[in-house]
């Protein structure tokens, strides 16, 4: 069902009430924060989805400006209000050290834009693109997909099942939107022009991230239950198998392998389509984690050493594995990859503010760009039909769309 801007105002105090960035409350005492004047009214405001973790663990931020730009994403609030929690914050928890990004300059020029989601709070992720060019979002912790019309900035959303916490989603050709109901181990089917909304119930309780195969058939991953998936969106048909631990991000490739991305181990693997078997990769190092993943037009698969703070390369066929420090260094965090004419853009999700890398395989070199909203982490990546690179900030509960300006990239 959609949500009528009308009826806005309320239903994202309530949906942010309900759902804010899905923490349980917890008892909080005041001497968990320093006490200083808004001490309180924060604790009231803030704890009631948050722990005070969210803010004494968080990196920070040096302007009154700032932070009322992080929570005013979270909940709408009485400007009185939130200039006095902006204060507080700004004045007990500055910047921490180190978490500045590394930046690189160089050749290339992008142009930034973001939108912001109607509901507060609902740590907007995974857009994607429509065949009518319309750009897509999940709304996880609100259980709403979102649809931006790119060239005016309108926005609408549709309502799911409330315990569905949509994780990822993806067009059909049809232009009705299949997504992951992380909560309650379906995946879904959105037809836009009526609302409906289709549910089939899968074994793994999390289905997570998922890709279209030109077989027709829906491929998922599912994180913690530790499975793979397999849909027929026509008949119904679903086949599930269990894998190595935590299967996080998917692709298809051009020759029809589906590779996945293991954030519970230091593998990738290469799925057969067909019979479902899965021929793993190790990646060096124990430690080394695997969150995204994608392939250049030669084959070869780029993914995220998010752990190392690295990005790598894995040659199919030989098995090779090459991989690069990104630019912030270990703690970087590298988290969302695309690859656009060969050439690799992802993320530093352990910097502030996110930083936003691209590296040319041709001369090893990075350039990398701080995103103006970036306090919320990129947690996916998708490209658009024209080159373009949407992008998000969960936190701050925006869709971006980074252009590459004409003439700026080789490729």
């Amino acid at each position: 069902m959609k949500i009528p801007f009308k009826v806005k105002s309320f239903l994202t105090l309530l949906l942010s009430t309900l759902f804010c960035l899905g923490v349980s409350a917890q008892p909080v005492q005041p001497a968990d924060l320093p006490d200083a004047p808004g001490r309180n009214l924060v604790q009231t405001v803030c704890f009631t989805c948050h722990s005070a973790f969210n803010i004494t663990g968080s990196a920070g931020y040096a302007s009154s400006q700032e932070w009322q730009e992080v929570f005013g994403a979270m909940v709408d609030l009485p400007q009185e209000q939130a200039t006095t929690i902006g204060n507080y914050l700004a004045g007990q928890f500055p910047p921490r050290p180190g978490r500045a990004p590394t930046l690189i300059s160089g050749p290339v020029q992008i142009d930034i834009t973001e939108w912001m989601a109607p509901t507060p709070g609902q740590r907007v992720r995974d857009p994607a693109e429509a065949p009518d060019g319309s750009i897509w979002w999940t709304g996880m912790w609100a259980s709403v997909l979102g649809r931006l019309n790119p060239a005016t900035g309108a926005m609408e959303e549709f309502r799911l099942p409330v315990n569905a916490r949509p994780h990822s989603l993806v067009p059909d050709s049809n232009g009705n939107i299949w997504y992951t109901g992380n909560s309650n181990g379906t995946i879904g089917r959105l037809d836009p022009l009526t609302g409906d909304i289709t549910q089939i119930p899968t074994r793994a309780a999390d289905p997570h991230s998922m890709a279209f195969h030109p077989n027709g058939d829906l491929y998922f991953t599912a994180q913690n239950s530790g499975m793979l998936g397999r849909l027929n969106p026509t008949t119904g048909e679903l086949t599930e198998i269990d894998t190595e631990a935590r299967p996080y991000g998917i692709k298809v490739g051009n020759n029809g392998t589906v590779w996945i991305a293991y954030n519970g181990t230091n593998k990738i693997g290469a799925m057969d389509p067909e019979t479902m078997n899965v021929r793993y990769y190790d990646i060096p190092g124990a430690r080394s984690r695997v969150r995204r993943l994608d392939l250049s037009a030669d084959g070869m698969v780029w993914f995220v050493n998010s752990t190392q703070g690295r990005i790598g390369r894995l040659d199919p066929a030989s098995g090779a594995i090459t991989q690069w420090d990104s630019p912030s260094g270990p703690q970087s965090a590298p988290y969302a990859l695309a690859v656009i004419n060969d050439t690799v853009w992802y993320n530093e999700s352990g910097m502030r503010p996110d930083a936003l890398v691209r590296f040319d395989p041709a001369t090893e070199t990075f350039q990398s760009w701080a995103i103006p909203s970036g306090v919320g982490i990129i947690r996916n990546m998708a490209v658009t039909r024209n080159g373009d690179l949407l992008i998000h900030q969960s936190s701050s509960n925006r869709i971006g769309r980074v252009r590459i300006l004409p003439g700026a990239d080789p490729e």
